[in-house]
């Protein structure tokens, strides 16, 4: 793969499996130093260890970004690797309804996909200015246009994130830095694999076999499947490119045409 990131660094938050880390990967296969971040060196490390076998350049970072002391350490170590693209990704879900959640559930849900994005990109983006290039990705949810009955403060939250992506765009203007935003529909995680899996009820039961079925009970979507998080990776890909600059202040969704929307 022609290596277009060469001489670039990157923070992707949340990077300690699933979407994150194949975005991670992904990155540095394009030649991209990757600073992979969570708050388990136990899940962190493997995803670093892939990237250095596959030939590529990879450092572990620690820290709970919806605590502002952890988040300020993160930030201190991608400062210290001259970070100049930043993948916020990290954003915690949790299943509610408008009956069953409480105020403390908003917040929390704030905090952590909203203000865990913003602490960084504060932090983050002055360097970036001054050097006249950088990158900022933020990851969204399809649920930013179609509001999901059973996550009501998760689909707020990154409806948010999408109207703070747009407004850091503006921010930016003239300085060579972009902000963009990836709204990934439904992605088949290893998580989520077993979830279908364990309720078909056949011990037997293989993926291939099950997912037109699955998609279609679902998440019933013109591409006739789940996501995979390279679909989401790739999607990152293209707008960290520096090809992409011109690319500036938009969603990108990436959920098969689930959303049905303009």
């Amino acid at each position: 793969m022609h290596a277009v990131l060469a001489g670039h660094t990157a923070l992707v938050t949340g990077s300690s499996g699933g979407i994150g880390s194949a975005i991670a990967e992904r990155l540095a296969a394009g030649g991209c130093a990757v600073l992979v971040h969570g708050r388990d060196p136990a899940s962190a490390e493997p995803v670093a260890g892939r990237i250095r076998r596959a030939g590529g350049r990879a450092t572990v970072v620690l820290g709970d970004l919806a605590v502002a002391e952890q988040a300020g350490e993160v930030a201190a170590a991608a400062l210290g690797h001259g970070v100049d693209v930043l993948v916020a990704n990290a954003g915690p879900f949790r299943e509610n309804t408008w009956d069953t959640a409480e105020s403390a559930d908003w917040g929390e849900s704030y905090d952590g996909n909203v203000l865990s994005a913003v602490r960084l990109i504060q932090a983050l983006t002055p360097s970036m200015r001054e050097r006249g290039w950088g990158r900022v990705v933020t990851v969204a949810s399809r649920a930013v246009t179609t509001p999901l009955a059973n996550m009501v403060t998760y689909s707020a939250a990154k409806a948010a994130v999408v109207n703070l992506t747009v407004g850091l765009a503006g921010h930016l203007a003239g300085s060579g830095v972009t902000a963009n935003c990836v709204s990934p529909g439904v992605i088949l995680t290893p998580s989520l694999r077993r979830m279908f899996l364990d309720r078909t009820g056949d011990p037997h039961a293989e993926w291939p076999a099950i997912e037109g079925a699955v998609t279609a009970d679902y998440a019933p979507n013109p591409s006739g499947r789940l996501g995979r998080p390279e679909d989401i990776a790739h999607a990152v890909a293209f707008l960290v490119d520096p090809r992409a600059g011109y690319v500036n202040g938009t969603e990108l969704r990436v959920d098969g045409g689930i959303t049905g929307a303009v």
